[in-house]
């Protein structure tokens, strides 16, 4: 016989009640059934969890480990239900980025949706995971900017950025108005592989940077080049969105433009995707979907 809930909540309901007759009072179910519900439990265990008498019941040894594990069960139950309540009551639409959502078109978009659906907020929400915080159900949709090769998730292209260059303000290279990936070479560069765009590759076939220093979050890479420790290389987006003092933007000559993308869960598309991408898209420029 299966395992089933009911019958975890008929052992936790006789712990708790201490009879048989008040655990089906607190069930709304039969005595008997409570009973069988039991007996089911201790079948698909395999174990005698409580010694009966005609209305009582008493925990055996096991039956105190199999309760705990009950109690542990109903609870992770009752909190996935809650979960699934609050999404279904849920209004607004959570759009996760990792380094700076849509650059200088954030405050655009947000108000072209304002004006469009007033009842449902576009919150941008910033997460550092490969995915945006899509994975793990925290964001419905999620801005990307490196390739995202799940064949759970769906991809839109809404537009290009160009790169730039980030160093220190007293750095020599903040004297200039552009640079090149060339010029960054005899400095560290601060690369962040798992939400960062860039990689080595940029510099191929030429020379790379002899130093690469690793980095974790958007933070922490500004810190390190603030610091004089690194250069790095990243989106125009990151300069509108992660202003920082000490820390210079330089636009990168003869670089290739990164693409941004929206993505969401193939299976699962939040309502009014299309409106979001549409926005979007006219932001950066491109028309339609």
């Amino acid at each position: 016989m299966d395992l089933q809930l009911r019958h975890l909540r008929c052992l936790v309901a006789v712990v708790d009640t201490g009879t048989f007759t008040d655990a089906a009072g607190e069930l709304g179910i039969s005595q008997a059934a409570v009973s069988r519900g039991v007996a089911a439990l201790e079948e698909a265990l395999g174990v005698r969890v409580l010694q009966r008498t005609t209305r009582h019941g008493t925990l055996t040894a096991t039956g105190t480990q199999v309760l705990a594990g009950a109690r542990r069960v109903l609870e992770e139950v009752a909190h996935l239900q809650r979960v699934a309540e609050a999404e279904r009551q849920r209004s607004e639409l959570r759009v996760g980025y990792a380094w700076a959502a849509l650059g200088k078109h954030t405050r655009r978009v947000q108000r072209a949706w304002a004006t469009g659906h007033p009842g449902t907020p576009l919150v941008f929400m910033h997460i550092n995971t490969p995915t945006a915080g899509l994975s793990d159900g925290t964001a419905d949709v999620a801005v990307v900017r490196r390739a995202l090769d799940d064949p759970r998730f769906e991809t839109a292209l809404i537009g290009t950025e160009a790169r730039c260059a980030a160093v220190a303000t007293d750095n020599p290279l903040a004297r200039r108005r552009t640079l090149h990936l060339r010029d960054l070479v005899r400095y560290p560069v601060a690369i962040d592989a798992r939400t960062g765009t860039t990689t080595l590759n940029l510099w191929h076939p030429e020379p790379g940077p002899a130093t690469v220093r690793t980095t974790h979050s958007v933070d922490e890479w500004l810190t390190l080049i603030a610091a004089g420790q690194a250069v790095g290389i990243t989106s125009e987006a990151t300069a509108n969105q992660n202003p920082r003092p000490g820390v210079a933007y330089r636009m990168l000559r003869q670089a290739p433009p990164i693409d941004v993308w929206l993505a969401w869960w193939r299976d699962g598309p939040p309502a009014d995707l299309d409106a979001l991408v549409r926005l979007s898209r006219n932001a950066y420029g491109i028309l339609g979907r």
